[in-house]
């Protein structure tokens, strides 16, 4: 008892500015809430509370753990729903289409799409790195607890995919097998219903019911974002100092600007050309997603946002949305498959004084676009891409290590472009199935608050 008593000082001793600081802003968003101020606009205050919290705190050098234990709270909650989304959805997506070869349509124009804007941010990043030579004049010891992370084999890759015990997997976090698991029930379920629809109409409204229902527990989970995203963001900007920035600046810079250029001109062009609506609409929209992913920097966590966002906002049929979404969290890696690789790549070749040539450059992007399905599932798919990139052009794994300390600065960005990517080709998809809504699209946008804003 004495040392619960002695723990529980401690903790109020050493984080009751971070308490404080938590409830008074809380209190803050609250009441904004109440007033009816948009839930878009609650998330900006928010972020900019974050970002002037966290440069407070490492200034002062003070604890932030009262802090990060609040957004610890509200990814865990949000990844709470990750697995039965996943499930529920894809289930309810698929076992409502009208056939098989309609699956097989979409579902080849999704990879497509993946696939094709993985490879073309590969050489943005390309690009961009050999414009700002990011390893150029540093001189970095490899820290002496770097230990290189291991390649799956090709083998353990299929196997890891392959669901084996779908609920052990489920209580493991596993999301691929539990999507393919997923996958198999509803192409049964349609193949049975084709031929005894009477059979299958209490599973089909079982799976209705339970999508209606985990759709309300995502209202209220989503509800939390603003206090999530302060806490967040302000825990990240504590954590990171000018001396981190300052010496592996060109790296942050050159993937930021490959990342800002994929977003404007890849997922602008693709909006404005290929979907017919305008971009600058089309981001505004979609911003709750980027806001998530950015602080939260997990595609899965993303998850459940960005399927209000696609659906409510966007105006992309369910069927669409539930189908694409899911996947694109699992498989669609533009920013950690596609940039990222290659801004890493050259920083090692230019740090270790390895040059590369043409071959390299096409082998680069070839090895980005097929690494980018060979990492779905797996933990850490930027560090594994990466590897496998810097193994296939014959460069020191050791460069990883040296980016390491500004990762998690980038990874924001990136997690940002990865969801972002996955509700353009939901957008994509779907205009070129007739399930995009162009004039609720392009409607007053009234209606995008009434599911994120809080009555």
């Amino acid at each position: 008892m004495n040392n619960i008593d002695n723990n529980l000082l401690s903790a109020i001793e050493t984080n009751w500015y971070g308490f404080t600081v938590s409830v008074f802003v809380f209190a803050l968003l609250y009441g904004l809430a109440r007033k009816r101020v948009g839930f878009g606009t609650r998330v900006l205050i928010g972020l900019g509370i974050g970002l002037l919290a966290g440069i407070f705190f490492q200034t002062f050098e003070l604890q932030t753990q009262a802090i990060t234990t609040f957004g610890s709270i509200y990814v865990s909650l949000i990844r709470m729903l990750v697995i039965p989304l996943v499930f529920i959805l894809v289930l309810n997506s698929i076992s409502s289409l009208s056939s098989l070869e309609y699956l097989r349509k979409i579902g080849t124009k999704t990879f497509a799409w993946f696939l094709g804007t993985t490879g073309i941010a590969s050489v943005i990043g390309l690009s961009v790195a050999l414009l700002f030579n990011p390893g150029h004049g540093i001189q970095q010891a490899v820290p002496a607890d770097f230990t290189a992370r291991e390649i799956p084999t090709f083998s353990q890759v299929i196997l890891d995919l392959v669901p084996s015990n779908p609920f052990n997997e489920a209580a493991e976090g596993k999301v691929v097998p539990v999507l393919i698991f997923a996958i198999f029930l509803a192409v049964a379920i349609l193949k049975v219903g084709a031929k005894k629809p009477e059979a299958v109409k209490p599973v089909r409204d079982l799976i209705e019911s339970l999508t209606q229902v985990l759709h309300q527990v995502v209202k209220f989970v989503i509800r939390l974002t603003p206090y999530g995203v302060f806490a967040l963001i302000a825990g990240i900007t504590a954590r990171y100092g000018w001396g981190t920035l300052e010496e592996l600046g060109n790296v942050i810079l050159a993937s930021y600007t490959a990342l800002i250029l994929h977003f404007v001109l890849v997922f602008g062009g693709l909006v404005l050309l290929v979907a017919k609506v305008n971009p600058l609409r089309f981001f505004r929209k979609v911003y709750p997603t980027i806001t998530v992913a950015f602080t939260t920097r997990s595609s899965y966590a993303t998850l459940p946002v960005n399927l209000e966002v696609i659906t409510k906002r966007l105006h992309v049929s369910p069927k669409i949305a539930s189908f694409v979404a899911p996947l694109g969290a699992s498989v669609n890696f533009n920013g950690c498959g596609g940039v990222w690789p290659a801004i890493v790549a050259v920083f090692t070749a230019q740090v270790f004084g390895i040059d590369l040539n043409a071959t390299d450059y096409v082998t680069l992007v070839l090895v980005s676009i097929i690494s980018s399905i060979g990492v779905a599932g797996v933990p850490g798919p930027a560090v594994i891409s990466t590897t496998v990139v810097l193994t296939a052009l014959g460069l020191p794994l050791e460069g990883i290590a040296i980016v390491a300390g500004v990762e998690a600065l980038i990874d924001m960005g990136r997690t940002a472009i990865n969801a972002t990517g996955t509700a353009v080709t939901a957008l994509l998809v779907a205009k070129s199935e007739g399930e995009f809504d162009r004039e609720a699209f392009n409607s007053s946008e009234s209606e995008d608050e009434i599911l994120l804003n809080v009555g």
